[in-house]
């Protein structure tokens, strides 16, 4: 289960080469990370080529790691080519499915930045940076604009503020493996469900589709209750599991239907 296949291998070297591109100022954020289609930043490119990008060293080996451990066997199962065709669909349709939750977030971030600017004051603009950046992000100036309500500058520099986050959040890029990854982890849950799994975390055993299960509950929970500044995309993991299960019963009936 452990050995290394053609497929897997070159993924993770593909990841790993584009992450020291990274450090090394090469291939940048700007350019390669996906960014909002209203963005100008935007680049179609950029809804493949942020799959092979990563936010940290441990983003990348968490993604990498799993890789490592569930990629084989199902490399074994479906050929190098399917494995390829499947992190590549699964990883653009959790993307998809990202974009299209961050729409209807970016819609809210809109009203909430619009209304603001037309009434601002100090308890609107407290709750404003406690619901889209997290508690206590702002507190100098909402400490300074509460002690001085009536004065102007802090006024508009509270506006500017408002528009700043919306900028922000507005061009922040979504960078990873991470869908392709919860891809291949549904995908070894459908194949191999019985299959008993050891975590490192939990050393006791459970079975794959118990351990996707689980998974995939906390990622639905996270991300409809997802806190301000969680720079998790839970639903691009939760679009890679969706699109994962379409494609797996998709092959497994046309492969069937094959057979006979």
């Amino acid at each position: 289960m452990f050995s290394i296949t053609p497929m897997v291998r070159n993924l993770l070297i593909i990841n790993v080469v584009v992450f020291l591109l990274q450090n090394g100022g090469i291939i940048t954020m700007e350019d390669f990370a996906l960014h909002y289609f209203g963005s100008d930043y935007f680049k179609p490119v950029q809804l493949f080529s942020h799959m092979f990008m990563h936010g940290s060293w441990g983003h990348l080996f968490s993604n990498m790691f799993s890789l490592f451990i569930f990629g084989p066997m199902l490399e074994r199962f479906w050929g190098p080519q399917r494995l390829l065709a499947f992190y590549l669909i699964t990883g653009l349709g959790a993307s998809l499915l990202y974009t299209g939750v961050r729409a209807y977030e970016l819609h809210t971030l809109k009203e909430d930045t619009a209304i603001y600017i037309e009434n601002p004051s100090p308890v609107a603009f407290d709750s404003y940076m406690d619901e889209h950046l997290g508690t206590g992000v702002g507190r100098e100036l909402t400490v300074g604009y509460l002690r001085n309500p009536d004065n102007p500058e802090y006024i508009e520099a509270t506006r500017d503020m408002v528009r700043q986050v919306y900028t922000m959040v507005y061009n922040s890029p979504l960078v990873g493996a991470s869908g392709a990854i919860f891809a291949i982890l549904m995908a070894f849950g459908l194949l191999f469900p019985n299959l008993e799994l050891m975590l490192l975390f939990l050393p006791v055993p459970i079975k794959a589709k118990y351990f996707v299960l689980f998974y995939g509950a906390y990622e639905l929970y996270a991300g409809f209750n997802r806190t301000p500044g969680d720079n998790v995309a839970h639903f691009a993991h939760l679009g890679g599991m969706l699109f994962a299960y379409i494609l797996v019963r998709m092959w497994q009936r046309n492969d069937y239907q094959d057979n006979f």
